[in-house]
């Protein structure tokens, strides 16, 4: 049997999906009767009956829904390797990222990329859910740990160590001689748990300080840019992660009085979709990124460990 014509398959799938020969017609910016035509020539092509009517409308008989499943995926993946070459030949890159990350160390570092490369166009999302690289529109994804086992194309980019920081002026009102002090002071905490994973929280710091648990309370926030955002007004000590307090830091805004840092359990890593690197500026991006990410790797990491761990 002859593959029908492209046509009569879009007749059908508008009909079968609209429920209506009119609304098929408006769709495809044809004449109802030429709809008409298209479908029964399909129909005797295929040597059934796909459609029957029901009062004023049609519906799909059991045959109809079959084809017209396998039809409409058909056409679906079409769509999909429509919008592919689209944004293959587009200059725009989308780049998903944890919100956090995005706010407080990839959005400032875009600046110096923007500089290097005035003509590219670069789209930041900020979401905690993990794309389906190109199948949304998403060329790379800047995360974290566990969930690199989701993509295919990634590497490792570094990873972070935590330290307490406050605001200087917060410091003045609250001297800490030890790092234990720290401990008694008004505590910021972040409930970071990604995909199931635990990050360091201030129970693990007292311990790497020999110090007991602090009992008392604090106040906690599920982004850890909005904790550290909160440090730096003053409202109290954060442990977060040093690349993302770099930009507070360098301005002034927050202070290390005791620099002891913990590791992160996991490391953050980039990935990208199969076709993203056919764009213009993108295999660019990932190597500019990786450098800029081995950068804040020695900057977080304690004088004299060993360099970062590699990437997959």
């Amino acid at each position: 049997m002859p593959l029908p014509r492209l046509r009569a398959l879009q007749a059908f799938e508008a009909v079968g999906r609209l429920g209506s020969i009119t609304g098929a017609a408006g769709e495809l910016g044809v004449s109802p009767s030429a709809v008409t035509q298209q479908v029964r020539a399909l129909e005797t092509l295929l040597g059934t009956p796909l459609l029957e009517r029901r009062g004023k409308g049609l519906e799909l008989n059991a045959q109809g829904r079959v084809y017209h499943a396998g039809i409409s995926l058909g056409f679906r993946q079409l769509e999909a390797a429509q919008d592919a070459l689209v944004r293959a030949q587009g200059g725009a890159l989308r780049v998903s990222c944890l919100p956090s990350v995005a706010a407080k160390w990839l959005s400032p570092l875009l600046f110096d990329w923007q500089a290097r490369h005035a003509d590219a166009v670069v789209h930041l999302v900020g979401t905690e859910v993990e794309p389906r690289l190109g199948e949304e529109g998403v060329d790379f994804r800047v995360s974290y740990g566990r969930a690199a086992g989701d993509y295919r194309h990634r590497t490792e980019l570094f990873t972070d160590w935590v330290a307490p920081a406050c605001a200087p002026a917060f410091l003045e009102r609250h001297p800490v001689e030890t790092p234990e002090a720290i401990l008694r002071r008004p505590l910021l905490r972040i409930d970071w748990s990604i995909g199931g994973e635990r990050q360091r929280d201030w129970d693990d710091w007292a311990v790497a300080v020999g110090a007991s648990p602090p009992t008392g309370g604090a106040l906690s926030f599920s982004l850890s840019s909005a904790a550290i955002d909160a440090a730096a007004a003053g409202r109290g000590f954060v442990l977060a992660p040093l690349a993302m307090m770099a930009g507070e830091i360098a301005a002034g805004r927050l202070v290390v009085p005791h620099d002891v840092r913990l590791p992160l359990p996991e490391a953050y890593f980039v990935a990208w979709g199969q076709a993203a690197l056919a764009k213009p500026f993108a295999a660019a991006f990932r190597d500019w990124l990786i450098a800029a990410a081995r950068r804040q790797g020695r900057l977080s990491r304690p004088k004299g460990r060993d360099g970062d761990r590699k990437g997959g």
